[in-house]
């Protein structure tokens, strides 16, 4: 009898008034991981490594019509960029992270678009690729942007059977600027945005969420030289129209909206510079009875291209 209770003794499972201690245990974990980032599984190996060598390339320069790739940190900044639809190849995600509901739905999103690598990554990595920032265990990597040419915008119009409407942006620094200005082109059927190649924002992820998905279809394109760019436009056909609050014609009596045309808005702070102010055809100010001294370069840009599309109509 002693040995069968021996024998007893020995089996695996909960023992009689252990209370439940075991209950978690039985309780869901939620659906399978990916295998990338199962541990020990062979493309888990396979992520780590792939992680590890791409934390040690150096960021790729922009050269000719493309961008520099960036990377977006946190959290919260990885689910709204992939909500936003902003362009990514890999998402990196830390490895024994805790799986909260933002971590899941991160991957939920990248998942479902398609496209994305999912890498896990140790902590150290993620310091690294991120130069220290707070990344809370995600880190979403942006591609390169593919800038347009100046000339292609116009081209395109002119292809389509329809007058080029084009906005310009000189000295704006603000990203969301930027991407509150794509928003309004593709709203009123305008052709493109040109930005300079220095001092001014680019298609950052900041850029792309502002423009609430319609950098997508809303070509923009860089210059290397603003001023050449517009002295190549005007040689093309196009009038140039440079908005100052001191312009010499108010908004509502240019008829040069009616044909193509390029809406040059300077920054909220200092307008257009000097040489692009004189190369423009046109020096317009918008009538603001309310007094205010400016406006931000999307709302100016948005304001004109109403006309512009009123007047097409």
């Amino acid at each position: 009898m002693a040995a069968n209770n021996r024998r007893m003794s020995g089996k695996k499972g909960a023992q009689v008034g252990s209370g439940g201690q075991r209950r978690k245990g039985l309780e869901g974990k939620g659906p399978t991981p990916p295998a990338e980032m199962r541990k020990k599984h062979k493309k888990n190996r396979i992520a780590t490594a792939k992680a590890k060598q791409a934390a040690r390339r150096p960021a790729p320069r922009g050269r000719g019509g493309k961008g520099t790739s960036e990377m977006v940190v946190g959290r919260n900044p990885v689910v709204e960029a992939l909500r936003e639809g902003v362009p990514a190849s890999t998402l990196y995600v830390q490895q024994f992270i805790d799986n909260d509901e933002r971590v899941r739905e991160a991957l939920q999103l990248a998942a479902d678009r398609g496209g994305i690598n999912l890498m896990e990554a140790p902590r150290p990595e993620l310091d690294r690729m991120t130069n220290g920032l707070n990344h809370q265990g995600l880190v979403l990597q942006v591609p390169p942007y593919e800038y347009a040419h100046p000339e292609d915008l116009a081209a395109a119009a002119y292809d389509e059977g329809a007058d080029p409407l084009i906005v310009a942006l000189d000295g704006v620094t603000d990203p969301r600027n930027l991407g509150a200005v794509v928003r309004s082109v593709s709203a009123f059927g305008g052709h493109g945005v040109v930005v300079p190649e220095r001092r001014a924002a680019g298609m950052t992820a900041g850029a792309w969420k502002t423009s609430a998905g319609t950098a997508a279809r809303t070509p923009v394109a860089r210059a290397t030289n603003l001023t050449r760019a517009l002295e190549s436009y005007k040689k093309a056909g196009l009038v140039v129209v440079g908005l100052a609050a001191d312009g010499e014609a108010e908004l509502g009596d240019l008829q040069a909206l009616e044909g193509p045309v390029v809406i040059v808005v300077g920054s909220e702070g200092k307008g257009l510079s000097r040489l692009v102010g004189e190369t423009c055809d046109y020096r317009v100010r918008i009538p603001m009875p309310g007094g205010a001294e400016s406006l931000n370069a999307g709302v100016a840009a948005g304001i004109v291209l109403y006309e512009a599309a009123r007047r097409r109509a």
